[in-house]
């Protein structure tokens, strides 16, 4: 029997319980409005290690063990992990998961990856292939500085348009059995590229691609945004947070009362600097790991759609005048395993 359900959502047979999940993030984030609902706050931007990509993947191992320890499992139980982060090669997911023990699964899907490992993951478990898995992702502020735009030192003045990548990493635990809440449903985005080449405006670039697969998920389900208590798409920011409400306001679907951002609560934008709001992997990572889902388990929301977007550009690209591809992956959360229908 297929589990397809119209052109790009698929529902779980057996929706995967969600039986342990962390949050590790910097010193500036844990200035921010969501303080209380992250498991560790390093105030060394650097985790005790001698550079900033080591600090990633020493963030990374921490929220992997964190939520290992809340989900009552041992590494060695684990059958797969899927993790991914925004350093060539996935190089802090690498480095960390080396002396785990556990089959590696290394994903590349911007900061949509949180959406990615958690697709992968359940389906995984849902197929047969596992009864337990995890799903990582992390980002650093000053390794994504230096890797995609200029090193620190250089100065260089941010735009109104920039946001500011979450030094943070988030660790889902899921398995075959638990007390949830449970991954029901997930909506694989298409690539959507509108064109947008200014690696300064990652919200405009990734707008598209969220509404897209929203407007998809929407469509596959044969149900409204109001379905939902609360839906997150992951680091748009201000700008894109906008488009996206514009856009399904054109469709005659008004989003606000339940529509968020993690880009625009994980910091206050009007003290902390922060320009159009937050990204990078952590920030989606963080605020699903945290804030979401400490909220589900208090029974302030009982259906949650998590939609976390990434853009796949490299420093290559950009340098040879490329437009910005985008990508947005669906989650559907629910605290009963029946789901949506």
């Amino acid at each position: 029997m297929t589990k397809k359900i119209g052109s790009q959502t698929v529902a779980l047979q057996t929706p995967p319980a969600i039986i342990g999940n962390a949050c590790v993030v910097g010193k500036k984030e844990g200035e921010g409005p969501l303080s209380d609902s992250f498991d560790y706050i390093n105030e060394d931007s650097f985790f005790g290690e001698s550079s900033w990509e080591k600090a990633e993947s020493a963030m990374m191992k921490k929220a992997f063990n964190i939520s290992c320890d809340k989900a009552g499992v041992s590494p060695s139980q684990i059958d797969y992990v899927f993790a991914g982060d925004l350093l060539n090669q996935c190089i802090s997911s690498g480095f960390c998961m080396r002396d785990a023990g556990v089959p590696f699964f290394g994903l590349y899907g911007a900061c949509s990856t949180m959406g990615e490992s958690l697709a992968l993951a359940s389906m995984v478990i849902d197929g047969g292939f596992a009864d337990i898995a995890s799903a990582s992702t992390s980002s650093h502020f000053c390794s994504a500085e230096r890797q995609f735009r200029m090193p620190l030192e250089y100065g260089g003045q941010r735009t109104p348009t920039a946001q500011w990548t979450v030094t943070g990493s988030g660790t889902t635990i899921l398995a075959k059995d638990g007390p949830g809440p449970y991954i029901t449903h997930i909506t694989q985005g298409k690539i959507v590229d509108n064109g947008i080449k200014d690696a300064n405006n990652m919200g405009a670039a990734m707008a598209p691609a969220a509404y897209d697969t929203l407007k998809a998920h929407f469509e596959d389900m044969s149900i409204g945004p109001d379905y939902y208590d609360a839906i997150f798409t992951g680091d748009l920011g201000l700008i894109g947070f906008r488009i996206v409400t514009e856009f399904f306001a054109s469709d005659g679907i008004d989003m606000t009362n339940v529509y968020n951002d993690c880009g625009l609560i994980i910091f206050d934008r009007e003290t902390q600097d922060v320009h159009a709001g937050g990204s990078g992997c952590g920030c989606a990572a963080s605020v699903l790991n945290g804030y979401i889902l400490n909220g589900m388990r208090e029974g302030k929301w009982n259906r949650v759609l998590f939609a976390p977007t990434g853009a796949l550009l490299s420093t290559t690209s950009t340098m040879q005048g490329e437009s910005i591809p985008c990508i947005c992956t669906a989650i559907a959360i629910s605290n009963t395993r029946q789901g949506l229908k």
